[in-house]
Parts: structure tokens; sequence; C-alpha cells
């Protein structure tokens, strides 16, 4: 490659981000001429800004000539909602099957062309794009529009709509639907959806929404599910006063929401919350928050039923298989736990590894190691996806590159994804080899997947502060993969993911008088902090692990309350923790440090071990705690 080519390509991206048109087309005809590595992407752009007005034949030749390519499925994802905006139907649906990703935007476009050509049940067929919490795209509405004119979408449907909206706290969508009714409501009822959602207990408290009206009967419910996420049995005494205005259907929809919350918030009534929804139909969260206040309770036989009336796909995740294992087993059924535990104990990741605790010397998973040689590697690094994607990097197009490194790898076999894995590391893409890595199925390199770097800081730091070397690890690789400018979107900094008021307060601590927030990205610093923070956080969670890293994670206020009054099994508390980004994030830390402490050479030691009991507390989890949380 010339160094001309790179500046060429420079001056081609600041063309397009410029919308230059002119300029960007000189660029790419001179790449093209001399056939750059990255010369597609200055012609993918200039179609981009232009798709509007290129004739079809160009963009299909195009997508003819970059086949199975990141910036050709984007290419065409774009041009077939601009084909949709211009209602050239026939073009859109010839060219529909060729994407691979599914987008909202482009299925109402793809609905509204089939209805064009009468296709026999093409709106009912898409009428689960009206059933959605969230803000649909702009062109949907169109799509809507029609089905509410042919009758498709009944007044239930809008009904049910807003009631989603409303469950995920959606406001702006929830006033966008009730604006669809038939009598749409007036200026002031959609400004109560608004007072509603800034204070409902005290909306409720004194009666300042009626019950005359079925919108007025739903902001109540919703009003009853906000307060009842945070004090269900308040929630409970105040439904109880106006209940007698619902009809039976909507007392059960409500008891259900309720449990929900009693479940969320370890209520020792909640499975009893659960039956008084009677046979309410109930969504994926509240079935699966029935089976944890099951499991919280210890009642293994309720925890059966509950998985046995999940829908089968539920059933066959990887939570719900174990723990369906667990209730067997508690109740003596060996071989039919047995029969769950040894498929799952295969496979590499938390639950897999709990299974096989479980088995013990019952069965042995051998596992299949790999190393990838010069060979495999430099097969690797030929592929043009690969090429693309080393290039995109070296041109500080970062967001580009790790499409094309996703895409390149998408469909690789084990010894492939190794064989990448290592490429990345040489690298440097610390990030790009564990998650790379991490996607192996029979063959793993587990120095890719848990690689350790800076060890020589680590060690003195987990040394100074008493710390378990893997657990710190496995705490680092689930924060930022080790990637030292790593930055949150709450504004978390470095590897070990530090708060700007955290790190004040820990420099004020350890008498870090000249501390600025600039060094908080500073490797020492942040590992210093970070492994300092974890110290405090096991302190006041009595030692226990698992607790300190919820509490690195959600708050050391929020970890003490989960924890309960009794003690229980450390998984259980894992499974049970409220919040689903701590839950799967607590899973994450624990498992690896397991992982860590086998390439460390530490003592072997089950992860259910690892995990241990969680002692009880005097803290209820519905009582307030003074804010501790840095």
């Amino acid at each position: 490659m010339q160094a001309d080519e790179h500046a060429v390509f420079d001056a081609a991206y600041a063309a397009f981000q410029n919308r230059d048109d002119d300029a960007l087309a000189l660029s790419a005809q001179s790449l093209a001429a001399s056939k750059f590595i990255l010369a597609p992407y200055a012609e993918y752009w200039g179609l981009l800004l232009n798709l509007e007005t290129t004739d079809s034949s160009t963009i299909q030749a195009f997508l003819a000539r970059y086949p199975d390519t990141p910036f050709a499925e984007k290419l065409r994802s774009e041009w077939l909602k601009t084909l949709g905006k211009q209602e050239k139907w026939d073009v859109l649906l010839a060219e529909y099957s060729k994407l691979d990703k599914e987008d909202t935007a482009i299925s109402c476009y793809v609905a509204l062309a089939r209805y064009s050509q009468q296709e026999a049940g093409i709106l009912d067929a898409a009428k689960p794009l009206w059933f959605n919490a969230s803000d649909q795209p702009s062109n949907c509405n169109d799509l809507f529009a029609v089905m509410r004119q042919q009758k498709v979408l009944s007044a239930d449907d809008v009904w049910a709509r807003l009631r989603l909206a409303l469950q995920a706290n959606q406001i702006a969508v929830a006033k966008s639907v009730a604006r669809q009714m038939s009598p749409a409501p007036d200026a002031a009822k959609l400004k109560l959806f608004d007072r509603v959602a800034d204070n409902p207990q005290k909306m409720l408290e004194i009666n300042s929404i009626s019950v005359k009206t079925r919108l007025e009967r739903e902001l109540n419910l919703y009003a009853l599910e906000r307060v009842a996420r945070r004090n269900p049995r308040l929630a409970l005494e105040l439904w109880e006063k106006i209940a007698s205005s619902y009809q039976s259907e909507d007392q059960n929809y409500l008891q259900g929401r309720l449990a929900l919350q009693a479940a969320r918030n370890h209520l020792h009534e909640a499975l009893d919350w659960y039956k008084k929804a009677g046979d309410t139909l109930l969504d994926k969260e509240q079935q699966v928050w029935k089976a944890r206040a099951a499991l919280r309770s210890g009642n293994w036989e309720a925890l059966l039923a509950t998985i046995a009336a999940m829908p089968q796909a539920i059933q066959n995740e990887p939570a719900w298989r174990y723990w369906q294992a667990r209730a067997l087993k508690e109740k003596g059924q060996l071989s039919n736990a047995n029969a769950i535990l040894v498929p799952l104990s295969k496979e590499r990741h938390y639950y897999g590894q709990l299974a096989e605790d479980e088995l013990g010397e019952f069965v042995s998973t051998p596992v299949s190691v790999y190393k990838a040689n010069d060979t495999d590697i430099a097969a690797i690094e030929n592929l043009p996806g690969i090429q693309r994607s080393l290039a995109l990097y070296s041109h500080n197009l970062q967001a580009e590159s790790r499409k094309e490194w996703q895409w390149a790898i998408r469909n690789l076999d084990d010894t492939r994804l190794i064989a990448a894995a290592e490429l990345a590391m040489r690298q440097e893409w610390i990030d790009l080899a564990i998650n790379t890595a991490d996607k192996t199925q029979f063959k793993h390199d587990f120095a890719l997947r848990y690689p350790m770097p800076f060890r020589d800081k680590l060690q003195n730091n987990t040394r100074d502060n008493q710390l378990d070397e893997a657990w710190v690890y496995g705490l680092i690789r689930q924060e930022s993969r080790f990637i030292s400018y790593a930055r949150s979107s709450v504004g978390a900094s470095g590897l070990m993911q530090i708060m700007p008021a955290t790190a004040k307060w820990i420099a004020k601590r350890i008498g870090m008088s000249e501390y600025h927030h600039g060094m908080v990205n500073h490797i020492d610093t942040n590992i210093q902090f970070g492994t300092h923070y974890l110290r405090h956080v096991l302190d006041v969670s009595n030692s226990q692990a698992v607790v300190a890293t919820a509490a690195y994670n959600a708050g050391p206020g929020r970890a003490k309350r989960w924890v309960g009054k009794t003690a229980i099994e450390g998984a259980v508390y894992i499974e049970t923790i409220p919040f689903g980004e701590t839950r799967d994030y607590v899973k994450k830390v624990m498992s690896n440090a397991q992982f860590y402490a086998q390439r460390l050479g530490l003592t072997k030691q089950a992860l259910k071990q690892r995990l241990g009991t969680v002692m009880g507390t005097n803290v209820d989890s519905q009582t307030p705690m003074p804010d501790e949380d840095i």
C-alpha cells in the first residue's frame, strides 16, 4: 500500500462527513483505480449520500460485487427504506429477502407493499408490529392507519398496547396510543398521564384519578404498579380501596402485576399473591419471577410447577434447565435431574459450571483445548473482511472495523474462531480476542478467553488489599474487557469502571491530595482505586464475595437489601437479584473467577462453593437505608 492511498482514503471519509459529493467521487475513482483494500467504502459512502436519486441498477450492481459484507448489508437496509418511502413496492419486495437482519421500519414497509398487492392476511400477519411498548418508526404509523381502517386493529388492541406502554413506563408512547382512541382523550386527560408518572403514590392517596372511564381506570392500574415497584404492600392497600370498581378480569390482571413486584421485592407472600391473580395470562417477566419467588422461599414443588407451566422456549433457557434439575434432585428424582444436568454441564457458562458441580464425580466433562498455529492465523489474516477490519482500524474507524470483524467471524468454526482470537490478541485487541474466543462451542483456548494482562500491577494491589486475584480478574474482564480507556454510558472509566464521585471519594480515603479526574484512566491509578473500593465493598458485605460483587455494580445499600433475613444459597441470592443487569453481571464475574482460578493454578474449588452461603441480615428489603452507594 502506498502512503498516498491512505491520504486519499482519509480525504474520502472527510468528504463523506461533509456531504461533498464531488470530492468523494474523485477520491472513490482514485482508490478504485489503485485497488485499495478500502476502496469499496468510498463508493459505498457515495451511494449512501445519493440513495434517493441513484437508479436501482447501480445499487444492485454494487451489492452484487460485494455480497456478504457489512457495508452491503447496511446499504441494502437504507436503500429498502428509501424504496419504501418512494413506494417502489416491486423492487422493495424483490430485494427484501436478501436482507440478513430484520428491521422494524422495513418490516412495516414490506407489509404495506404486500397489502398493496392484495396479499391475503398480510395485515393480520403484521399485527405483532403493533404490540410493542416502544415507539415504532414513524413510517409504521401508515401501516397502523391502514390496519385501523380495515378493522384489523380493534379497540381492544389499542387498549392492549396502551397497557404495554404503561407497564414499560413509556409515557410518550402511551399518550400517542391514547390519541388513536375514539373518541380521543382531551388535553386535560393527556396531562393526567404526566401527573401520574411524576407522583403515582400522591395521585392515588388523594384520589386524583377517577374510576369512571376506562382510561382513568387504566391510569389507576399504572399508578398502582409504579407504587408497587418500591412498596408492594402499600400498593395492595391502595388497590383494595378501589378494586370493587373493576371487573374480575382487570382485578386478576392487577393482582398479577402486584405479584410480580412482590417477587422482585422478595416478599414472603409473593406466591400467595400470584394465586390471587387467578387465570390471568402471565408474561415472561411474571413467569420467571414466580419461579424466583418459589426458589427464594425454598418451595421446590412450586418451582417445578412454575417451570412446567412456562412456554418451552423459556424452559429451554440454561437458568430454568438448571433450576428444574435442582428441584428434581431436591425431590429425590436423581435420574431425571441428571438427564438435564449431564448435557448442561458440557456448556461453558455459569449454569454449565453449576451443573457440573451438582454431578460431582458422576460424570467427567472432557474439555478440548486447541492452540492456533501460524498457518491457521495466516488463513484468517487473508480473509478480505479481516483485512478490511485491520485497515479500518489503522484509520481510526473503530466502529466500522469492529463491524467488519464481527461479520467476518460470524460463521467460523471453532478452529478458525480461535485463530481469529489469536490474531486479535496479537493486535492487542484484547476485548475482540475475548469476544471471539467466547464463541467457540467444542474446542477452546482459555488463555484467549481469560487473558491476564497487567499481572504485576494487579498482583501488587490484590496482595495489598488481601483480595482473591481470580475474582478481581473476573471482575475486570466483565467491566471493561481490559480496555483501559473504556467509558460507560453513565461515566464510569477505565479497567475497573470507576465512577467520578467514587474516584474522588477513594482519593480522599487514601490521602491522594494531588488527584484530578483524568488520573482515573491511568492503568496504575485505576487498578489501585478499583481494588481499594472492592476491598471496601467486601468489608461492608460481611466478606461475602457474591454480595460484594453485586455491591460493586449496583451499590452496597441495594446489595444488602437483597440479602434477606435468613441465610440463602449464593446461587439463589444471585438468581433473585431484582436488577437484570446486576444479576447477569454477578453470574459472569463469579463464572470468570472460576476460570481464572484454574488459569492461575489456585486450589480447585467448585463454583457452588465459591458462591457459598449468603448469611441473613436484619435489614428488610422494604426498609430504606442511608445512601452509602458511592
